[in-house]
């Protein structure tokens, strides 16, 4: 394994996340709550495993610039930017929403989440296409 295939990897990891993210909102529309937790948990440890290897990634190439100036171009930016933005907020309301759970203050938990839940959705499908884009778009 070298350095050209962490994007690869983080992306998977992204897709299990957007996998876990899902299943625990099933859950939890269904009532199972233990269910749940074990889903939203899992896609927790899952995006912070990686965001470690986009930055050790990222540490070592540095930017990778999109390559096509065609119509896609506009495409990718516009889906990049929002990404980008909303990545770099999402730690600290992951983290809240944790908190609130192992509180137990179910409530602010759940309206909190109603925020959160689809962002974090977004960015990690949109991580998802922005690897496509960059990595296999007309390879």
């Amino acid at each position: 394994m070298s350095i050209s295939d962490l994007p690869s990897i983080y992306t998977g990891l992204n897709a299990v996340s957007l996998f876990l993210l899902i299943r625990g909102y099933q859950q939890i529309k269904r009532g199972y709550q233990d269910s749940h937790k074990k889903f939203m948990i899992s896609a927790t440890i899952v995006s912070a495993l990686f965001l470690v290897l986009y930055l050790i990634y990222h540490n070592q190439v540095g930017s990778v610039p999109y390559q096509h100036q065609d119509w896609t171009r506009s495409i990718y930016f516009a889906i990049l930017i929002p990404h980008i933005i909303l990545a770099a907020l999402m730690g600290p309301f992951i983290l809240w929403l944790l908190f609130l759970a192992i509180r137990q203050k179910f409530e602010i938990h759940r309206k909190l989440a109603r925020f959160v839940w689809p962002v974090w959705v977004f960015v990690s499908a949109s991580g998802i296409v922005v690897y496509l884009m960059l990595y296999v778009y007309d390879r």
